[in-house]
């Protein structure tokens, strides 16, 4: 066995793991790899059903692969490098892109606050003081929009929500780890990072962009994000995401009932389009608060469990 197996295989609390999702990269794992390895105890791939040869580089150069019979999108990717950085009894894992845009010779000054004990998750930022991103800036309207709406939902003062380069400790590694299977899962893990109380910092990275390299379709990767943040959200505050409208609802059907039988105590007629609003706005608000009502009584259940 190699040394380097012979510490895998053993595991360490200050064990850095280098973790990669890769979807069709064989043009460019392989010096990830081998910059990587340079910078970690060990490197871990996860081939999320690639059709070309990016599993077998990877194998061929020692990286750790674990693969996907079929593309189940970067969420699932990521969650199945922190099951195995788990099961390596890894103490930091860093995240970092197979394409080549992130540069790994920065990875240890990801992992330096969490050796020192500062923070639990340590986001490389693009946009963050000292950063900066040769991203095409539709793009970088797209990132910002995202981490905007994060930024309003948890008041986490991250400046880049959507950056894939990121650092965490082994309380992270046990905590957060994504349930989304596509894009939104960037947005769940620091929503579940803010929920459990976990030191989340940034650095700033400078990332190369290689023309517009995404796999991803810009208008569905923003749509996805957006719909997992808004469906994270809900399931951990129901009574807001559901209660809130549905209360402003039962406010605007209560004025518009007192409107219609004003109107029908003056002229004994009801007013057809008013007593709709009326009937629609008092539908609507018994539907959202019973919504509301039934997710928080189920999600108090879980927790308790």
């Amino acid at each position: 066995m190699t040394q380097e197996g012979h510490r895998v295989q053993e595991g360490s609390v200050r064990m850095v793991v280098v973790a990669i999702p890769a979807y069709n990269e064989e043009k460019s794992i392989a010096d990830v790899i081998v910059q990587a390895k340079k910078q970690a105890d060990a490197v871990i791939v996860c081939d999320d059903g690639s059709t070309d040869s990016t599993w077998r580089i990877a194998a061929s150069l020692g990286a750790d692969v674990v693969r996907h019979e079929r593309n189940m999108g970067y969420g699932a990717a990521i969650a199945s490098l922190f099951r195995r950085a788990r099961e390596m009894n890894a103490g930091i894992m860093v995240t970092i892109d197979g394409d080549g845009q992130h540069d790994p010779s920065v990875i240890r000054t990801l992992t330096k606050p969490i050796e020192e004990g500062a923070a639990d998750i340590v986001i490389g930022s693009r946009f963050s003081e000292g950063g900066s991103s040769q991203m095409p800036e539709y793009r970088q309207a797209g990132a910002k929009a995202i981490t905007k709406l994060l930024e309003v939902m948890s008041h986490n003062g991250i400046t880049d929500a959507q950056s894939g380069y990121r650092a965490y400790g082994r309380k992270a590694l046990e905590t957060v780890a994504p349930t989304e299977m596509g894009m939104g899962a960037s947005t769940e893990i620091l929503s579940r990072a803010n929920e459990a109380g976990l030191k989340i910092l940034e650095v700033p990275i400078e990332v190369s962009y290689d023309g517009d390299s995404s796999t991803h379709n810009p208008v569905i990767h923003g749509l996805d994000v957006v719909l997992s943040t808004f469906k994270t959200w809900s399931i951990r505050h129901p009574l807001v995401v559901y209660g809130v409208p549905g209360m402003a609802s039962l406010l605007v059907a209560v004025g518009f009932w007192w409107w219609t039988l004003s109107l029908f105590a003056n002229t004994h007629t009801v007013v057809t389009n008013v007593a709709l609003i009326a009937v629609a706005s008092t539908i609507v608000g018994l539907i959202l608060m019973a919504i509301a009502v039934i997710l928080w009584v189920m999600i108090s259940v879980v927790r308790e469990r």
